[in-house]
Formats: C-alpha cells, sequence, structure tokens
C-alpha cells in the first residue's frame, strides 16, 4: 500500500497467492482523514482475505477511475456520489464523520452558513465535491493539494481555506504554521462512505458486514484515537 510520505501507515499481512488484490483510489492527500480512512477499509478487506492497495490520483480522475472501473474503488466520499457516478456503489456503514470548517490567516469573521464565505478569497483543494458545489459563484483559489492551499493563504493569494478539520490541524502542524485560526462554527459536518465499482457488487453485503462489525467493536474509535494520537493532534 502506498501513501505518499506516510510509511508507518499499514501493514499489509501477505495472504495466500491466490488472494485478489484490489485497488483502491483517492485524492492526493496524505491526511489525517485519509489515514483513517484507508486503516478502516483495508482492515475490512484483510478480514475477507483481500489485499488492497491505495492509489493516490490528483482531482477527479480519483472517481473517474473508480467510476471506469479502472481501480476498484473509491476510497471514501459523502453519500449520494450514484447520481453523478452511476458505476460506484456505496457501502452503507460511515467511516466518520467530515467535518469541514474554515481555516484563516489574517481575517476573523463569525462563520454562520457557507454565504459567510463570499466576502472573501476561498482556497480548498481541487474536487473536494462538499466544497465545490457550496462555493460556486465566489472568489476561489483552486488548489492540487493541502499544503498548496494553506501556502496561498500564507502569501496572500487566498484570505481562508476551507477543508476538512483534521486535515487541516494536520497540515498546520506539518508546515509549522502559528498564526492559522481555526474559526467556527463548522460549516458543514456529513459522514463519509467506501465506495466499490458495480463489478464487485458481490462484495456489498460482506463488507458492510465486516465494517459494521468494526464499528459496533470500536475498532474504528480505536483507528481513529491511534491516528490522532500518533500526529499529535489531540
Amino acid at each position: 500500500m502506498k501513501l505518499a510520505g506516510l510509511p508507518f501507515l499499514i501493514n499489509l499481512p501477505l495472504q495466500a497467492q491466490q488472494n485478489r488484490t484490489l485497488h483502491i483510489s483517492t485524492l492526493l492527500l496524505s491526511d489525517p482523514a485519509t489515514i483513517i480512512a484507508a486503516k478502516e477499509v483495508v482492515e475490512a478487506y484483510r478480514r475477507l482475505n483481500l489485499n488492497v492497495e491505495i492509489k493516490e490520483l490528483p482531482g477527479d480522475r480519483s472517481l473517474q477511475s473508480a467510476n471506469l472501473g479502472e481501480t476498484d474503488g473509491e476510497l471514501y466520499r459523502r453519500a449520494e456520489l450514484e447520481a453523478q457516478y452511476s458505476n460506484l456503489i456505496m457501502v452503507p456503514v460511515p467511516l466518520m464523520n467530515y467535518e469541514i470548517v474554515v481555516f484563516s490567516h489574517k481575517v476573523n469573521f463569525p462563520v454562520k452558513d457557507w454565504e459567510s464565505l463570499r466576502p472573501y478569497n476561498v482556497g480548498f483543494v481541487k474536487s473536494i465535491k462538499a466544497i465545490e458545489d457550496n462555493t460556486r459563484g465566489m472568489k476561489i483559489e483552486v488548489a492540487p493539494a493541502l499544503r498548496n492551499a494553506f501556502l496561498k493563504m500564507m502569501v496572500g493569494r487566498s484570505d481562508v481555506v476551507v477543508c476538512n478539520r483534521l486535515s487541516g490541524l494536520g497540515m498546520i502542524k506539518e508546515l509549522g504554521l502559528t498564526d492559522v485560526k481555526l474559526l467556527s462554527p463548522a460549516l458543514s459536518i456529513f459522514p463519509v462512505y467506501h465506495y466499490i465499482h458495480k463489478k464487485h457488487a458481490e462484495l456489498l453485503v460482506k463488507l458492510t458486514r465486516e465494517l459494521r462489525q468494526m464499528q459496533e467493536d470500536k475498532t474504528f474509535e480505536n483507528m481513529q484515537k491511534t491516528v490522532i494520537a500518533n500526529l499529535g493532534l489531540e
């Protein structure tokens, strides 16, 4: 499994040679949320004696590749993507809650709703659909990765960065930024789910069972706490 800069992420035990390896795509986001989702999804497949490789792709290519069957699924996205990506099937167990918040370098304002952002130049990572959909018509500064989004804000090319809370906190720590504020409240909080390509529809029931069991036996909770603690984000 490959996630750039995160060699500690997952050690996959090798099963017998006949075991299948599935390739799951995700955005170029080596951040806490991605680490958590990867741990959860890989463990669910491992319990089914299936190996997984995570394939990082830029922009829309991650979803497009999964939808076209070039990869076997999408690591994690919000619900209702099926309307746009008809070949993808959502595994109906939330992996975590995705909390979209605003980070600021210089400006400070109460975050009442998405319209609160309209006076500002809004930075975010390309192809985060929940952010793209809610900032249409606003002044935006799109970046290929979260690192770029924060660096653009720090040099004044954007006023704020909108992203997942954990992801933003992780990037602030990674870049050593000390003058970035987390504004409140959150813009949106919603669950995210794993998606598989329809050619693997036979896995849906089994994956649902395993992920639900992991949710119930606190595996999800423990994985999330471990990642947050390891990254010093407690």
